[in-house]
């Protein structure tokens, strides 16, 4: 089968690998339809590592995928060939302590597509527990399908926070994640979101989305612009998407007192914390890595309407152009935020 393979950092090839084996009992074999460019993958690409994860042989890239069921394993009742799903792309040690415990996205024995050494799935078929694949209702397109996947980080960071009804929120850093979190934020009952780039680009577009107020922080200072949103208190929740750690500069200035703080994002150099003055304030800590148990709920909000996921899918690519894609992300055209590529079926 045809497969987007990253053969070490800096070169990618569309090449032959061999054939996926027949499903497994609880198995689904599945086509692949579109594949979403996640900045990790960017990463390995250009870097050939992301933090312990390294590249250390060819690795088949991809993990934010929707597409078709093509064969059912034994046992499996629940999907027939045909169906159109989406792929939850962890698979953890549903036996661990982690995963008892509700948390198997912490399992350190999970094995995530496209991390090293696991293959991904921009490729023409993939092997797949059936216990972490969705069905995908008639209205969602596959680009929307594939879309899920960051879609759940920020379902997740919105559930860690907590939201309540009415709630003023705010999210730093407009990129894929940023949006998606602000979007759920919405969706979980924020009253408005408060979202800060350098992009004005970016900007404009997470802005057309009622309830959202975006600051461009080379004309405002975020902070004075949180105050005036919030009545000099501060807000409810404010979510670290960005990973700069410039960003932590004024961060811990957004939060009300008793308010809660998600790290979402992943900084690649030390951050400042004050921890003094997040005790005088009783500011909650929370931080997510990747998500539990929101692809399905994800999936209801886009179905009923409360999360519209296609202002975020910029531009889609064949399979055949997939280095094209890469070094478009690399490039960081300013009003990009997901590219997607489609496989090609033999």
């Amino acid at each position: 089968m045809k497969a987007v393979v990253l053969e070490r950092k800096g070169v990618i090839n569309v090449r032959e690998v061999p054939d996926v084996p027949a499903p497994g009992p609880g198995e689904l074999r599945i086509a692949p339809h579109t594949v979403g460019v996640c900045g990790s993958d960017l990463h390995y690409y250009t870097h050939g590592r992301v933090g312990k994860y390294v590249v250390e042989q060819p690795m088949i890239l991809g993990h934010e995928v929707a597409g078709t069921v093509l064969e059912v394993g034994e046992g499996v009742t629940d999907f027939k060939p045909g169906d159109r799903v989406a792929l939850e792309p962890g698979i953890p040690d549903m036996t661990s302590r982690a995963s008892r415990l509700g948390m198997y996205n912490v399992d350190p024995s999970v094995r995530f597509f496209a991390t090293p050494p696991i293959d991904g799935c921009l490729c023409e078929e993939v092997i797949h527990p059936a216990a972490f694949t969705y069905h995908l209702p008639d209205s969602m397109s596959f680009g929307e399908g594939a879309l899920l996947e960051p879609a759940a980080v920020g379902m997740w960071a919105a559930t860690k926070a907590r939201i309540k009804p009415g709630d003023i929120c705010v999210v730093t850093g407009s990129g894929t994640v940023g949006m998606l979190t602000a979007s759920a934020a919405l969706a979980g009952g924020a009253a408005k979101v408060i979202v800060s780039d350098v992009s004005a680009i970016k900007l404009d577009i997470i802005g057309r989305i009622p309830g959202i107020v975006p600051v461009d922080l080379t004309r405002e200072d975020l902070v004075e612009r949180v105050r005036e949103e919030t009545g000099g208190w501060g807000a409810d929740v404010a979510f670290e998407c960005s990973g700069a750690p410039k960003a932590y500069e004024t961060f811990w200035k957004l939060i009300a007192p008793g308010g809660c703080a998600v790290i979402v994002g992943i900084p690649v150099d030390p951050v400042p914390i004050d921890i003094t003055e997040l005790q005088a304030t009783e500011v909650r800590i929370e931080n997510i890595f990747r998500y539990a148990n929101v692809y399905q709920k994800a999936i209801d909000l886009v179905a009923g309407g409360r999360l519209d996921l296609k202002p975020f899918i910029t531009d889609t690519y064949a399979m055949d152009d997939a280095k094209a894609a890469f070094d478009r992300m690399d490039e960081g055209r300013p009003g990009d935020i997901k590219l997607q590529i489609t496989v090609d079926h033999r």
